[in-house]
C-alpha cells in the first residue's frame, strides 16, 4: 500500500509552490508531493521523478525544495 505524503512534507511543498523564486523542477516535484497528500494511491510520473532527482542533486536547492523532491521521488512507480 502506498503511504502518500506526510502532512509536514505537504506543508513544505505548499511553501515551495508559493515561493516565486522556486525553480521549475522544484515546483513540479512539490506539486506531485502535494497531490499525493490528498490522493495517497497516486504515484509520481517518471518525468517528475527525474525533475525531483535534479532538485536533490542541485547544491543551490533549498531545504524545502529538497524535502518536497524527496517525498515525490519516494513515490515513483518502479519498474519490476
Amino acid at each position: 500500500m502506498k503511504q502518500g505524503t506526510s502532512p509536514k512534507a505537504a506543508r513544505v511543498a505548499a511553501k515551495v509552490l508559493d515561493n516565486p523564486s522556486s525553480g521549475k523542477n522544484a515546483k513540479r516535484a512539490a506539486g506531485s508531493a502535494l497531490t499525493q497528500s490528498k490522493a495517497p494511491r497516486e504515484t509520481t510520473s517518471a518525468s517528475v521523478g527525474k525533475a525531483a532527482s535534479k532538485v536533490l542533486r542541485d547544491g543551490r536547492s533549498s531545504k524545502a525544495s529538497k524535502t518536497a523532491a524527496a517525498s515525490a521521488l519516494a513515490q515513483v512507480k518502479r519498474k519490476r
